[in-house]
């Protein structure tokens, strides 16, 4: 099988590139091909000429989105739209990232596939309007929606964590959020399974269990012994540009359909941190 992966630079696209083995994968970074220009993607298919394109690159910066939206839906929406036009005429198979932000967060039980997506931020929107469109465009391709996502080799809520850690006796951490941590190791993992086993439709991919920003916080602390105090908060007092949603966790079913079984977040935040100790000698 040949792949192509747009955002091979970015924390999935590392890792995407780190785990995949025994197929033909080529990573294109914006330089590379530049999401939002049509000719630019349609070259980059046209020169690779893949069974299967990953597109990972997104301008995920939640916040950066509110005060720049057109640069948010050039990217995240019609960046989209162009990689599946081309994937279209090349006969390629998509496999499109999304994230939990397509939903209102309001819920009370784990989202399914097929709840009704109502984004409350600029970025939730421009990943929504992706989707939909990916959907008309290409209607056998595969959206794998995920959240909370860290990782090595790019800023991440462990990262900042931890760093915060070094240099402060105490840290406040939101307490009313609640979602799935997920691994960039693990979401590669899933996607290329996703690859693999001919995957159409949205797909949920997260690492098991879920957890507050402050449970999360308060198991890196644990986890790298580091004495800092780790106290809960809340929303009202750590007021951001863009709303985040109360309740953003994922039902893991549509992953459980293709056999894809994912490790809980307190196993891969082990992982992590071993990942993230290598890279820093």
């Amino acid at each position: 099988m040949r792949v192509t992966v747009f955002g091979a630079t970015g924390l999935l696209g590392q890792a995407l590139m780190r785990e995949w083995q025994h197929d033909e994968v080529i990573g294109l970074s914006s330089k590379d091909a530049d999401v939002r220009k049509f000719e630019q993607v349609r070259a980059a298919v046209e020169r690779t000429h893949p069974h299967r394109i990953v597109l990972a690159a997104a301008y995920t910066d939640v916040d950066g989105c509110e005060t720049h939206r057109e640069l948010a839906f050039d990217v995240n929406s019609r960046g989209a739209a162009n990689v599946a036009q081309a994937a279209k005429q090349f006969g390629s198979r998509l496999v499109f990232v999304s994230t939990d932000y397509v939903f209102d967060g309001v819920s009370e039980t784990p989202y399914e596939t097929d709840h009704s997506r109502a984004p409350r931020s600029v970025y939730g929107r421009s990943k929504a309007e992706a989707e939909q469109q990916l959907g008309e465009i290409l209607p056998d391709c595969c959206i794998a929606r995920t959240s909370w996502l860290f990782g090595a080799g790019g800023k991440c809520f462990p990262d900042t964590i931890l760093k915060l850690a070094g240099t402060r006796s105490e840290i406040d951490v939101v307490d009313d959020q609640r979602g799935s941590p997920t691994y960039s190791v693990d979401l590669a993992r899933g996607i290329i399974q996703l690859c693999r086993r001919d995957a159409t439709g949205i797909v949920h991919l997260i690492n098991s269990g879920d957890c507050t920003w402050f449970d999360f916080a308060q198991e890196i602390v644990k986890r790298a012994g580091s004495t800092t105090v780790v106290r809960p908060t809340t929303s009202e007092k750590f007021v951001r540009p863009a709303p985040r949603p109360k309740y953003s966790v994922l039902s893991p079913a549509s992953a459980q359909k293709y056999g894809i079984e994912m490790p809980s977040w307190q196993d891969a935040l082990g992982r992590y941190l071993i990942e993230r100790q290598d890279l820093r000698g």
